[in-house]
């Protein structure tokens, strides 16, 4: 199995296949008008970097992906859905350090 190194941009389309392609992924709900989600960006194309090979990470733009974002319930941005073994496991809502971003990423790749 290929790990990115770097965030890759999902889709409707793409984002099942992604979720349960690696055994630990984390997706980003995001808009390019929310400030929020510009302040998370950069420290996720971090730790795409870092945790590669333990961690895929994933972005779906929710002004052009309107079903995933609909069927995961997602109402406010940025989400951070993170996931083991194609399953949810647990959503953080608004913005979130890097330190709680990892640590949410170590307890799920354990």
């Amino acid at each position: 199995m290929e790990w990115p190194d770097k965030c890759v941009e999902l889709t409707d389309d793409t984002y099942e296949i992604f979720v349960r392609q690696y055994p630990v992924a984390l997706v980003d709900f995001w808009g390019p008008s929310c400030a929020p989600c510009k302040m998370v960006a950069p420290i996720l194309d971090q730790l795409s970097s870092e945790m590669k090979g333990k961690v895929a990470i994933g972005k779906v733009d929710v002004t052009k992906n309107f079903k995933t974002p609909a069927k995961l319930s997602v109402r406010s941005i940025p989400t951070l859905a993170f996931y083991k073994n194609g399953t949810l496991v647990r959503s953080k809502v608004g913005f979130v350090p890097k330190a709680g971003i990892l640590a949410e990423l170590t307890g799920l790749s354990r």
